[in-house]
């Protein structure tokens, strides 16, 4: 199988995973050459401006990171919009693909296809097996999409496709947004303007007890190398730590990167969310790959980058 590229179009370019997979491609043997393509210079919901892109950069390797992400309250308000343009999104890079059947493609989902009911550690074939999480079901539904149609172009035209579910990600370049950012980066940014403003406390929703497992964007960008080097063939692939952290140590873990030293109080109006959420990721992992960077590693990586950009980076 082949393992080596001429050129590389990395969809998503700007986002956390799309920035973190241009750092990893720039220093690999993997690719000749990166093209990243960015909101600002692509518009994807474009069908025909799309095409145009893919038919002009001529890539024998695609990563599609492009996607209209947020957390909790975005996924649960901005319901029409995740759908939309998200399923616009998949389908045109996709539509766009068709005609170039020798080209790899790189399709990244999330763990948030699979049922909200799903045994843990949540295995690849649980897929379509039961309902979705109610708060994100129209972002599931659009990655499902992108899924279908993938397995469809390989089925009828020959297409070599993989799609990656990492499991929650989070790293430089990540959206800290309080709004619409996803927990740890969330955590991050609100809990370093409480200890700027000296706050006495800080609070977390919930009761801080659900389990979650963390993926530093970084440790996925190098798994996709490694899944194409070793011609890894499993249709979907889970990536994800294996390690698992409650929300209440996980949010003692930020303040301790943080140097916040008030206390952390816990909003029992506020629910919980899914108790569990732990993928399956022996498929990867016994094929050889492990990730490399701690979760208490990662946050702080993560923090120094966020106080490096802070003047820059919109959290509010």
């Amino acid at each position: 199988m082949k393992n080596s590229f001429k050129k590389t179009v990395v969809f998503g370019s700007k986002g956390l995973l799309g920035s973190s997979l241009i750092r990893s491609l720039e220093n690999s043997s993997l690719t000749e050459s990166v093209i990243g393509s960015s909101r600002e210079t692509l518009d994807l919901l474009d069908l025909s401006a799309t095409k145009n892109f893919i038919d002009t950069t001529k890539p024998d390797l695609v990563m599609i990171a492009a996607a209209k992400v947020g957390g909790i309250v975005a996924n649960n308000t901005k319901r029409v919009d995740f759908l939309v343009e998200n399923l616009k999104i998949n389908l045109n890079i996709l539509e766009s693909l068709i005609p170039y059947s020798d080209v790899r493609i790189i399709n990244f989902g999330s763990s948030c296809i699979y049922p909200l009911d799903a045994d843990n550690p949540i295995k690849e074939s649980s897929i379509l097996t039961g309902k979705l999480e109610p708060t994100n079901s129209p972002y599931a539904i659009a990655k499902l999409a992108a899924i279908e149609l993938g397995d469809s172009m390989q089925t009828q035209y020959g297409h070599k496709i993989t799609n990656v579910m990492p499991t929650n990600l989070y790293g430089p370049g990540d959206n800290f947004s309080s709004e619409n950012s996803h927990v740890i980066p969330g955590l991050i940014s609100k809990m370093h303007a409480a200890k700027t403003l000296n706050k006495r406390s800080f609070k977390v929703w919930g009761s801080g007890s659900p389990l979650r497992e963390f993926l530093h964007v970084d440790d996925l960008s190098n798994a996709v190398k490694f899944i194409i080097t070793n011609g890894l063939s499993q249709n979907i692939i889970n990536v994800g730590s294996g390690n698992e952290i409650s929300i209440k140590n996980l949010a003692k873990m930020i303040a301790n990167v943080v140097d916040f030293k008030g206390d952390i109080d816990f909003d029992l109006t506020k629910p919980d969310g899914n108790p569990r959420k732990l993928i399956d990721s022996s498929y990867i992992n016994n094929n050889g790959w492990e990730p490399l960077i701690d979760l208490k590693t990662g946050l702080k990586n993560t923090y120094k980058w966020f106080l490096e950009n802070s003047e820059n980076l919109r959290t509010n």
